[in-house]
């Protein structure tokens, strides 16, 4: 399960980037956590996983990883990637892979594992009441912790499994322990404020307001979202507009996500011979990312912002808004010349 894991990280709901299995690069003790991933805010997120009971010492046993992960700076978590890429993938540079991930353009301004935002994640077959129940308390003192239930079944020669997010959801009360109908509902109530997915949540539902009072419809028909990003169709199969809230910052992309990556290179291929004139149609120059080792092309812009401060959502908004605006307005009148590449394209390819 670690292995599945490793490779499919995107299972446990979230973008993640997996930096390093069965990590025991820690002074005076042998011990070693499953799997040590950075998340999209730069947070060290601590993964533990059990193929079958959690136990009853699971939770102590992450607590422990992460305050020993507390203190790992910036330069030690890629010299722990860069050990990693060693073994899994020779030949590529940690300090590069870790700023694609974050979307940053150079090392320096990369930040890591600020203060006190380490994270746990926690997998198993089946969760014991004394786990979840102090799991839910932790949530309620700000300590981000999510608990997946996995579950393997067989087809036949095929193996499967199933991952689904236990805690926190606001069913969560079922399972803790010697606490009263009231303390359920406080507890439940703040368990769901101090939750990420929640913040996202609420930053979407502010974002969609605005675009319907201002008469966008661009997003029209889209649901606020827990992730990190909201996407909406721009009239062309695997072509996206798409706004994105970060803890530092807004961005804007028009993404080429189509199912084959020969096909998203030559579209934005096409694109880029018109980059400086769509770039003064645009008013600011944009950030062209053709991004060869990777399916997806994107061509984006981005501001900084103080995401997770509720008071600086207005100005975050009305930004996003202006210019996801601007995006449509510049590249909705491509999209016929994209078409017709697309339709060359594959009749060369048949």
């Amino acid at each position: 399960m670690q292995e599945w894991l490793a490779n499919q990280p995107d299972a446990l709901g979230e973008e993640l980037l997996i930096i390093q299995k069965e990590f025991d690069g820690f002074d005076d003790t042998k011990e070693r956590l499953d799997l040590l991933a950075i998340d999209k805010q730069g947070s060290l997120v601590i993964i533990e996983n059990k193929l079958d009971d959690s136990g009853r010492h699971v939770v102590w046993q992450s607590l422990k990883y992460a305050s020993y992960c507390s203190t790992l700076s910036k330069l030690k978590i890629a010299e722990i990637y860069q050990k990693y890429l060693d073994k899994t993938d020779p030949g590529k540079d940690a300090k590069p892979l870790i700023c694609e991930f974050l979307g940053k353009e150079d090392f320096a301004e990369v930040i890591l594992n600020l203060g006190n935002d380490q994270r746990l994640i926690m997998v198993a077959a089946e969760f014991r009441k004394e786990v979840t129940s102090t799991v839910l308390w932790l949530l309620k003192h700000k300590v981000f912790v999510k608990c997946f239930k996995a579950t393997p079944f067989r087809n036949g020669s095929d193996l499967f499994l199933t991952v689904e997010q236990l805690i926190p959801l606001p069913q969560a009360e079922e399972l803790m322990i010697g606490i009263t109908e009231k303390e359920v509902d406080e507890q439940s109530s703040e368990v769901v404020q101090v939750t990420r997915d929640q913040l996202r949540i609420d930053f979407w539902h502010q974002t969609l307001e605005k675009l319907q009072d201002d008469k966008v419809t661009l997003y029209r028909g889209v649901a606020p979202s827990r992730g990190h990003w909201l996407s909406t169709g721009a009239g062309l199969s695997g072509v996206q507009y798409v706004m994105i809230f970060n803890r530092d910052e807004a961005r804007v992309h028009l993404e080429f996500n189509r199912a084959a990556k020969e096909q998203n290179k030559m579209l934005f291929d096409v694109l880029n011979t018109d980059a400086a004139e769509l770039d003064k149609a645009f008013g600011a120059p944009l950030l062209w990312r053709r991004m060869d080792d990777k399916k997806a092309s994107i061509v984006g812009y981005a501001k900084s912002f103080d995401g997770h401060n509720r008071d600086s959502w207005p100005a975050m908004i009305a930004w996003l808004v202006e210019h996801i605006q601007r995006m449509e307005k510049i590249f909705d009148p491509q999209m016929p010349s994209l078409r017709s590449a697309r339709q060359k394209f594959q009749e060369i390819a048949v």
